[in-house]
Parts: C-alpha cells; sequence; structure tokens
C-alpha cells in the first residue's frame, strides 16, 4: 500500500508539472485511488474588429430632383408650446407626393425644428434627410 501511494503521488507532481497552474486532488472510490487533474480555463482573447460603415439600408435614391415646395397656409397654432413642422415632398409609387406640415409639440422649451430636406447622393440621384428636433 505504501509503494502504491508513493507511485500515485510521483505520477500527480510528474502530471502537475506537466500543466501549468493546474489543480489536482486526490480522491479514494472503494479502495482505489484516482487522481483528478483539473487544467486552468484558456487565456481569454481579446479582438478588436472596426465597426462596420453605417449602410442606410433603406436610402431611397430619386433620379429626378425635387420639386418646388408648395405654398402652405399655416393655421393657427393650437397651443404656444406647439411649432409648425412644414410639409415635404416624398417618393412614393415612382412619382413625388407631397406631405403637408402640422404642428408639433416641442420635446424640449428651448427645441428648435430643423426641417427634412433631399440632398445630392453622389451625383446620382437624391436622398431624403429626415427633419429633427436641435
Amino acid at each position: 500500500m505504501k509503494t502504491k501511494n508513493l507511485i500515485l503521488t510521483s505520477v500527480a507532481a510528474l502530471g502537475l508539472a506537466a500543466i501549468p497552474s493546474a489543480q489536482a486532488g486526490f480522491f479514494f472510490f472503494g479502495g482505489r485511488a484516482a487522481i483528478v487533474v483539473q487544467a486552468p480555463p484558456p487565456p481569454a482573447v481579446v479582438v478588436t474588429v472596426p465597426a462596420p460603415m453605417p449602410v442606410p439600408d433603406n436610402t431611397v435614391v430619386v433620379v429626378s430632383q425635387p420639386p418646388a415646395p408648395y405654398v402652405e397656409v399655416i393655421p393657427a397654432a393650437p397651443g404656444p408650446a406647439y411649432v409648425w413642422v412644414g410639409g415635404c415632398w416624398n417618393w412614393s409609387n415612382n412619382r413625388w407626393v407631397w406631405v403637408g406640415g402640422r404642428w408639433s409639440p416641442r420635446p424640449t422649451p428651448h427645441a428648435v425644428w430643423a426641417p427634412g430636406r433631399w440632398v445630392d447622393y453622389h451625383g446620382h440621384g437624391y436622398r431624403y434627410v429626415p427633419g429633427r428636433w436641435r
């Protein structure tokens, strides 16, 4: 039995020397000894990848220039916290369609509406830049 323990201890020492920072344990099951070696977790790998360029997948590019804007008759404001958001041309079913303006409440007391506009798209047509609150 003494020889058996010496052999197990030697095997454990050799096994642990081969695996740096490994953990081991001796377990006895019904008179038999077992050596359990648990290897350390693999090192964490950090990979940095540059963010992809945003590609507007729903960008509509229209070849023809939008018509001149309509002159809208602006009704009375429903309240002092409302701002007129002017209408704009929209491209729908292969034709220009006017979308009328509306009164919109300010999200904050000093917010200013920057209207949407159609801009040149690299010389290939026009794309719409939506309006937003600033």
